[in-house]
């Protein structure tokens, strides 16, 4: 018993079309289809927001078909571990170098190059889709994102929808053209690794998401003794005349200041809240 099969006794037990599913679900017809004649596998239950949906419609227990389809998916894992790893499609991979600083740019190249799909080109693809797909599935509740972009690339909203789910369920072993195309093209800005650290930055293009530079590093480092609470601000947390109107958030931003040598006074951080109380201290943005 798989996915397709439920799905299929569901609908006709309820009478049901497969284009009634779709629109629950949210995405197309076509799309459903492939599920159902097994040309799709079906997509992980953590990288989909369609089996709650579908659970929902069909009228199952929650989380059913979540399972029903991890189950499916370890299946067929099984019977593909014995295959022998295939590099990457050529496009998949021009991008990916395209992408990289210009300056690291062809010594990154010759290592690609020296061992398809080797260590460092799965490190590389499986960060950047992996900061991509959390991109991605921020955004798949957004509906006006999804229709922005749907506009942009001349597909319907449901389009949109099944393209960005095909997306967060792909890895790199299945990552295609079309998945340049539609995201790894336009969100990512640029990237950089330093070789001796493994270290990669990678810059996302701020006019299609918000947000920093990601860093990601891969080197063993001694991890930092625990700081003890300084004695100055447990005596200023248990005076009421000092840290009384102090409000959760002013407290942790004071637990979080960091001293060598000296040892603050509860006095200190009482002065500490008021500055960091009085509006002349900032600007405005």
């Amino acid at each position: 018993m798989d996915v397709p099969f439920v799905i299929r006794h569901r609908l006709e037990e309820l009478g049901l079309e497969q284009q009634d599913l779709a629109r629950a679900a949210r995405v197309t017809e076509s799309y459903i289809s492939q599920l159902l004649t097994r040309k799709k596998a079906p997509p992980a239950s953590n990288r989909t927001d369609i089996y709650a949906r579908i659970d929902k419609f069909l009228k199952l227990p929650t989380g059913e078909m979540a399972k029903l389809a991890d189950l499916q998916r370890k299946e067929e894992l099984k019977r593909e571990l014995g295959d022998a790893l295939a590099p990457l499609f050529h496009e998949v991979r021009e991008l990916i170098l395209r992408k990289c600083n210009p300056q690291r740019r062809e010594h990154v190249r010759a290592i690609f190059e020296k061992q398809p799909f080797g260590e460092l080109e799965r490190l590389v693809t499986q960060t950047l889709l992996d900061v991509v797909k959390r991109a991605a599935k921020n955004e798949l509740e957004n509906d006006y994102w999804l229709r922005m972009v749907a506009q942009l690339s001349g597909r319907s909203y449901e389009e949109m929808r099944v393209v960005v789910l095909e997306f967060l369920d792909t890895d790199i072993f299945h990552v295609s053209a079309e998945n340049c195309v539609s995201f790894l093209d336009p969100l990512i800005e640029s990237w950089d690794i330093d070789l001796a650290t493994f270290g990669l930055e990678i810059v996302l293009n701020h006019s299609v998401v918000p947000g920093q530079a990601k860093r990601f590093e891969f080197v063993e480092r001694e991890s930092e003794p625990p700081v003890g609470e300084e004695p100055g601000l447990q005596e200023f947390l248990q005076d009421p005349s000092l840290s009384g109107s102090a409000t959760a958030e002013e407290v942790e931003f004071l637990k979080q200041l960091r001293f060598k040598h000296a040892r603050p006074t509860p006095l200190y951080y009482y002065r500490e809240l008021q500055n960091l109380r009085d509006p002349l201290h900032f600007r405005t943005p």
